[in-house]
């Protein structure tokens, strides 16, 4: 399988990580292929702008119930928002990936 070379993000979400306040994505198993010491293109999800890149550092598997205060931190919210958030774009799922 070829490394994605190129992530989607709504579009509320570009501020914080152009400001780098956002510096990890958490995604389900569709996305778990992206591949450390890749730069990939970042685009908008609501109309493909493309709008950064970005060095993929690592991929971590995780499961929803073990999400920490530390991964909301990296996400720039808070855990209760984070849980929300991921149950709104993943309703029902566990195993997620920490990219």
């Amino acid at each position: 399988m070829t490394a994605p070379t190129t992530m989607t993000f709504f579009e509320r979400f570009e501020a914080d990580i152009l400001s780098g306040k956002k510096t990890i994505t958490i995604r389900d198993e569709s996305e778990k292929n992206y591949v450390p010491g890749t730069v990939v293109r970042v685009s908008t999800s609501e109309d493909g702008r493309e709008f950064c890149q970005l060095e993929i550092q690592s991929v971590e598997p995780v499961l929803f119930d073990e999400l920490t205060q530390v991964h909301a931190e990296q996400e720039n919210m808070t855990l209760p928002v984070l849980k929300d958030v991921i149950q709104s774009i993943y309703p029902g799922i566990q195993q997620l990936y920490v990219i």
